[in-house]
């Protein structure tokens, strides 16, 4: 079978997908992952990948839009809320229509040209639906985080109806297949087929101190590849004053492009690190403090950790909400963070068990590999 998989080249949408495309690879089948932009990162999954769109600008985008996209997230204008004006407005419709129309033509040639019995799609990357079509091929919309992914294609197919306007297409047509990983307990259903979200955060050498066991507790505090660039490190530097106070290791793992510059003299129980792969970081820690990314929400979730979430932007208020829900972190803004609610990270044995609850859950889900047995039975042979 050949898998055609496709997102956009932010690692929080990308790094969920390639697990499910290890898995198709290790049973055999031909898989290829189609992106734009900043390929580095797909090239070092192992994968083989093809750029869909050579000159496309994704950092003048991204500069010109996502940090107006995250300021309008973080005060309750959300990706598909525009009260009284067009969508078009939004920054987060000129980003991410921008990312579609530039990639468009590249990934519905792709398609023509090699054939896919099946397309994959980041849940926001719906143009992997008429590039399905220009094969004939099968599609999934593989969801990234606990939002509903049929809520997500309503929000982001509006964004694109243009787009599939001038492919022919009135309106976006359903997926073969919606897959789901978030756990049971955090949505009333799942769309469509559920799958174990496997965490994968980049590959890396893991230094020696995250070898051992930590010889006492240990919290990570991490805001991921964007937010501190749109947001700053507000919450880090709360938890680097907080610290000294606390009776745990705290690990402070920051991309190498943030600006750290302001935490100095900081105690000796923090570790300032650059980039560590994410889950077993949070597999040696007792806590996280994070800012609601889907793949650390999920890393998060699946290494069984309580967290608090502090939610920089972006899909972090729906994850953040998520996670207070399921009764496995706190839920609060840059100014409530203090000494008090992290100790009750390590105080609260209701937010340990049901952390540990829901690790479980995923635990029992169907994995990658028997989601890839059974997207080959459905799919397989549909053009080779």
């Amino acid at each position: 079978m050949r898998v055609l998989v496709t997102t956009l080249s932010g690692h929080g949408h990308l790094f969920p997908l390639v697990t499910t495309a290890w898995a198709l690879r290790s049973a055999g089948h031909e898989v290829l992952f189609a992106t734009a932009g900043d390929m580095t990162a797909v090239k070092t999954t192992g994968l083989h990948s093809y750029n869909v769109a050579p000159g496309l600008d994704m950092g003048k985008l991204v500069g010109e839009n996502v940090g107006e996209a995250f300021r309008s997230s973080t005060s309750g204008r959300g990706f598909g809320d525009n009260p009284g004006g067009d969508l078009r407005d939004h920054p987060a419709f000129r980003l991410f229509n921008g990312l579609a129309e530039g990639m468009v033509d590249g990934l519905v040639g792709l398609a023509r040209d090699w054939r896919p019995d099946v397309v994959v799609y980041e849940a926001m990357n719906l143009i992997g639906l008429l590039a399905a079509r220009a094969a004939g091929a099968g599609s999934v919309s593989h969801a990234i985080g606990v939002s509903h992914n049929k809520q997500i294609m309503a929000v982001f197919g509006a964004m694109q109806i243009d787009i599939f306007r001038r492919h022919g297409l009135d309106e976006l047509p359903e997926p073969d297949v919606y897959l789901d990983v978030a756990p049971p307990s955090m949505k009333p259903e799942p769309d469509g087929w559920s799958m174990r979200y496997v965490p994968y955060n980049g590959g890396g050498q893991l230094p020696g101190w995250l070898t051992g066991r930590p010889e006492r507790p240990r919290i990570t505090v991490t805001l991921g590849t964007v937010a501190p660039m749109m947001a700053g490190i507000g919450p880090v530097e709360r938890i680097a004053a907080a610290a000294a106070k606390i009776d745990a290791e705290f690990v402070v793992a920051m991309g190498s492009n943030v600006d750290t510059s302001s935490l100095r003299d900081l105690p000796d129980n923090v570790r300032l690190v650059g980039y560590v792969p994410l889950g077993p970081l949070l597999a040696s820690s007792t806590a996280v403090v994070h800012h609601g990314g889907a793949g650390t929400t999920l890393t998060a979730l699946d290494a069984g950790v309580p967290q608090i979430v502090v939610p920089q932007g972006a899909d972090g208020p729906v994850n953040a909400a998520a996670v207070a829900a399921a009764g496995c972190g706190l839920n609060v803004t840059d100014e409530e963070l203090d000494a008090r609610l992290v100790e009750r990270l390590l105080t609260d044995g209701s937010l340990r068990s049901s952390a540990a609850r829901i690790r479980a859950e995923m635990r029992a889900m169907p994995s990658p590999a028997e989601v890839a047995d059974r997207l080959a039975k459905n799919f397989g042979g549909q053009n080779s």
